[in-house]
């Protein structure tokens, strides 16, 4: 079933990039907007400058909740991420543009759930297991896990990995590749030598995964080291802006994508993201905790992830730097400690 305004769908490709415009696309942005979008070929294909080109406002996950507000005859469909809080932008979520070709309608991902297509209110900007976040396509119904888990048998997963494939059968060869880290997986069935059956949006039948790919979706909240420890594994990823997988990222999708991992939806955006924090005082911040920046008179820019504990003034934190164009950590050198608004605590 196509895209229809009002109604919600979910993304059926590993990763979805959303845009500003249809009209903003560039001829490099190709590869991502194929049918199979190759992320990583696009990424790989950018220069220097084209990887911060602003047309690009964040990326989806498979499996990821959108509201369709308008469609076009050419492919392109105006959509809300409600997995992705930004105040500023709107109440329910992150709005921008998608290809039509990258979502499935939710019942796809399991034929014998209900119609989940009423919208209801936005939630909380910042949610976890004390307040889920959108729930896969096909999760079961709210429960005390964090995105809504039924018995533990069919409670969401999360992939632990950089990137994993999903296979049509347990030995079969790989039906959909560069499913990546933080993507919510619901299961269907026992797992079968070493591979567990999921259900994907867009296919009538489940998709095998890697077992030791794959956790269940925490119940409690986790420790930010533990967060920090997710952030770390993507060191030296190359800065993307808009970014928000594996295969490339910016400094607030680092943020919400480690968070995501434990089952914790931050709002998208580093301003937003100091909004849904608590102030911590200077030298009181803990590995985990988040810095922010700005220029006098100017809107947050800028967040990183603490990464050890102050001392005698000097900081050190890792975050996705749009100089070097890499995840890095280091100290905070003398222009970014002129900027730092803060410590703030998740």
């Amino acid at each position: 079933m196509a895209p229809q305004p009002g109604r919600r769908a979910v993304v059926r490709v590993p990763v979805a990039t959303l845009w500003t415009a249809p009209e903003a696309v560039r001829p490099i942005d190709c590869p991502a907007l194929a049918g199979s979008p190759d992320v990583a070929a696009w990424i790989a294909g950018m220069d220097r400058d084209q990887l911060v080109g602003d047309c690009v406002l964040t990326q989806l996950l498979l499996g990821e909740p959108v509201r369709v507000t308008e469609t076009r005859p050419d492919g392109w469909v105006r959509v809300v991420a409600l997995g992705q809080p930004a105040a500023k932008l709107g109440a329910d979520g992150y709005p921008g543009w998608l290809r039509a070709a990258h979502l499935a309608d939710p019942a796809d991902a399991d034929p014998s759930s209900p119609d989940p297509t009423d919208v209801g209110p936005a939630g909380p900007a910042l949610s976890g297991p004390a307040s889920a976040a959108p729930a896969p396509a096909g999760a079961g119904p709210a429960g005390p896990g964090p995105a809504g888990s039924g018995s533990a048998a069919d409670a969401p997963l999360t992939v632990d990995v950089a990137h994993t494939a999903l296979r049509a059968e347990p030995d079969g060869d790989a039906a959909l590749t560069g499913v990546v880290l933080g993507t919510r997986l619901t299961p269907a069935g026992p797992p079968v030598d070493g591979r567990r059956p999921v259900r994907v949006p867009g296919r009538a039948d489940p998709l095998w995964a890697t077992e030791d790919d794959l956790v269940p979706l925490p119940a409690e909240r986790p420790e930010a080291e533990k967060v920090l420890a997710v952030a770390e594994r993507l060191r030296d990823l190359v800065y993307v802006w808009g970014g928000m997988s594996t295969d490339g990222i910016d400094c607030s999708g680092l943020v919400h994508l480690a968070w995501r991992r434990y089952g914790i939806t931050l709002p998208r955006d580093a301003d937003d993201q100091a909004a849904a924090t608590s102030r911590v005082p200077l030298d009181a911040e803990r590995p985990g905790d988040l810095y922010f920046f700005a220029r006098p008179g100017r809107r947050i820019h800028h967040v990183g992830i603490v990464s050890a504990e102050p001392r005698g003034g000097r900081r050190r934190m890792l975050h996705a730097c749009y100089l070097t164009r890499r995840v890095v950590e280091e100290e905070l050198p003398a222009d970014r400690t002129a900027t730092l608004v803060g410590a703030y605590r998740v």
